[in-house]
């Protein structure tokens, strides 16, 4: 690690990258547009088809050329960007590589728990997430899950045993082994069905599984983030997890209650390699999947103090000695067996803090990879266009040919791009 007052030399040298502006669009009306435009020449259309022909021709190649410089110009900005974020992700990579603690021998028990996390739940042979986690090991595969981040499970960790197990407990096995879509698309790439409404087992999961020798059976819940309603308050200054800055319960005196804890939503650990994965609203895991799976979930040291609280507990609370409130008016009484819990978060190392400079470039490297999605978009949407005017202009092209054809006699008896008999083809 630097000592606290050796600087970091962590900030790209360039980090100002212009979004272009709003691009002058053209739609799908390009033919109406074009002959709208050409019927302006009035008289001399009317007496001269083929110049309107010829008018419409010319303004779809503008339009043509139009598209082909916005999206030359989108793509110069794109590689702008991409150069900046691989610049940030290489300066950030060196700080890890000199700061990251060493590990001592026998000192192993985050890989391990990591790893037990994902042999529990490789152990439901033939659920959909031993499958996804079976497809992410075989990584020639793990391509074809469309838009799948992984499991729950696996997605975020916490720095207690206790804490692990009871936030497990709370959501319950089939949370804990949803899948995580980012898109609806992904949503419905894990499953097709044939005329009769039956689920096709040559595709999607099923047949994913099937190529690995994975049988998948029963159902599973699967979490689509892309219209997830997120949290829309603020979030902790400088804090690298991104937590959200929630309010803390206050009993009718003012006073927090003895024993609080935190929100469970904040006490996930995110991975780092989803750590700054943006939704395409700009909005990370935090405060999608984990605050619609927790909202704000409290947590106490002990059942007692939990029950003091009562209270100012709206959204639930649980207690690191077994305790579970679901809501104001629900409680979990008992003790859970410990065969009950068998997927859990993982076990993170810790909170590490990080210097603010190292902060402030994951964020712009955050919104810098938001605006290159959106750029990516962008250029997609261009050449959609392109296509579309390119079409067009080919139609109006075989139209003004075949007036052109059917005009002269010359032309009738002689078709287009053959010369006549006897006759070479100039060169």
């Amino acid at each position: 690690m630097y000592s606290s007052g050796q600087q970091m030399p962590i900030r790209p040298n360039v980090l100002s990258v212009q979004v272009p502006s709003a691009m002058n669009y053209t739609g799908q009306n390009d033919t109406s547009n074009a002959a709208r435009d050409g019927s302006e020449n009035g008289a001399e259309s009317l007496v001269n088809p083929s110049k309107k022909l010829e008018n419409d021709m010319l303004l779809l190649g503008k339009k043509i050329k139009q598209h082909e410089e916005n999206i030359k110009y989108l793509r110069t900005h794109k590689n702008s960007l991409d150069d900046v974020i691989t610049d940030m992700q290489v300066t950030l990579g060196k700080y890890h590589s000199s700061s990251a603690p060493k590990i001592e021998d026998g000192d192993l028990s985050q890989m391990q728990t990591e790893e037990a996390t994902i042999e529990n739940i490789m152990k439901n042979e033939k659920s959909a997430a031993a499958i996804v986690c079976q497809l992410k090991r075989h990584r020639n595969q793990a391509t074809h899950i469309k838009d799948v981040l992984g499991v729950v499970a696996t997605l975020g960790k916490v720095n207690d045993d206790s804490l692990s197990r009871i936030l497990s407990e709370y959501l319950g096995q089939d949370n804990m082994l949803a899948l995580v879509c980012m898109t609806y698309d992904g949503v419905k790439a894990l499953e097709s069905y044939d005329k009769e409404g039956c689920i096709n087992k040559s595709s999607g999961l099923l047949g994913l599984g099937t190529a690995i020798g994975q049988i998948l059976e029963g159902r599973y819940n699967v979490i689509c983030l892309e219209n997830m309603s997120p949290y829309y308050g603020e979030f902790l200054a400088n804090d690298a997890q991104r937590r959200l800055a929630l309010s803390k319960p206050t009993l009718p005196n003012g006073e927090t209650p003895a024993g609080f804890m935190g929100f469970a939503v904040n006490m996930i650990h995110i991975n780092s390699e989803h750590l700054f994965y943006l939704t395409n609203k700009g909005n990370g895991l935090r405060e999608t999947l984990f605050y619609t799976l927790f909202s704000r979930l409290q947590v106490y040291k002990s059942r007692a103090e939990m029950l003091q609280a009562l209270p100012c507990i709206h959204d639930g609370a649980v207690s690191l000695d077994g305790g579970i409130i679901r809501s104001c008016s629900v409680f979990s009484l008992g003790t859970t067996r410990e065969e009950e819990v068998k997927v859990r978060f993982a076990i993170s190392s810790g909170v590490s803090y990080l210097p603010e400079e190292y902060i402030e470039v994951e964020k712009e490297m955050k919104e810098f990879k938001w605006k290159r999605e959106r750029m990516m978009e962008d250029i997609q949407r261009e050449e959609a266009m392109l296509a579309h005017v390119k079409f067009n202009f080919e139609f109006k092209k075989q139209e003004f040919l075949g007036f052109m054809a059917q005009s002269s006699p010359y032309t009738m008896q002689y078709p287009p791009m053959q010369a006549p008999p006897g006759r070479s083809t100039p060169r």
